[in-house]
């Protein structure tokens, strides 16, 4: 059930792209899972390995070190990126890096709470738009837990893309809408969440794009996976 009095069908997920935000990164880093991060430098540290992502050593991210695919040194940054990074360090410097489980599924099922979504379908979009990380930026600009384009969320009324709460609450807004546009067929809002509700229009269903299909069979494919651990989970409360 995706909505607490709907019945949907549904299932999903994308590879995003994050970017350190500096204008001089050394490395680029590929992780097993499909998600790329630009990097100053690496510092491991036991079976984890910390990834900086600005100079000052404040920004960073720790990964187990067998989730890492490979490394490679990488030229300097766009100048046009450059810019746009060095617009979010305000964010980025305020904002948390991390959020604990507990600290993420209680962020979730509040949004989820307040818009009569599945958290579980929350948490699937999450995962598939930033890996749960905070401080995640897209190549193409899209900032934060559910990845929202800046001009997406000033209309969602987001102020600050990197704090949680307020990403989380502002996508799930826009996932509401979506919902009720497509009159809550979850493949469609999905598509539109992922390649913009106008290419869903025109071509009238999932548009033919490799990336938006393969993000809306992420997507539900997460979402079935946690609702077939809720049944098992149950089941062994049952027996105990």
């Amino acid at each position: 059930m995706i909505r607490s009095s709907l019945q949907r069908g549904i299932a999903l997920s994308f590879a995003a792209v994050m970017v350190c935000p500096m204008a001089r990164a050394a490395e680029h880093v590929t992780l097993k899972n499909g998600f790329e991060l630009d990097c100053v430098r690496r510092e491991a540290m036991g079976d984890r390995v910390r990834l900086y992502l600005a100079k000052d050593s404040a920004s960073y991210l720790d990964v187990a070190r067998d989730a890492v695919a490979r490394v490679e040194e990488i030229p300097d940054l766009p100048e046009a990126l450059t810019k746009a990074s060095t617009a979010n360090d305000k964010h980025l410097s305020a904002a948390p890096s991390a959020l604990t489980h507990e600290e993420m599924h209680t962020m979730l099922a509040h949004a989820g709470d307040e818009h009569n979504i599945d958290a579980d379908l929350l948490a699937s979009v999450v995962r598939a738009e930033s890996g749960g990380q905070v401080r995640a930026v897209s190549r193409a600009g899209a900032q934060g837990l559910m990845q929202l384009m800046p001009k997406t969320a000033g209309e969602l009324g987001v102020h600050d893309t990197f704090q949680p709460e307020e990403n989380i609450s502002g996508g799930t807004a826009y996932l509401d809408q979506l919902l009720d546009r497509y009159h809550d067929n979850v493949a469609l809002a999905l598509a539109a969440y992922n390649a913009g509700p106008a290419a869903v229009d025109r071509y009238h269903g999932i548009p033919p794009y490799r990336e938006t299909r393969a993000y809306v069979a992420r997507v539900i494919r997460e979402f079935n996976r946690r609702k077939r651990m809720v049944g098992v989970n149950e089941q062994i409360a049952q027996a105990q």
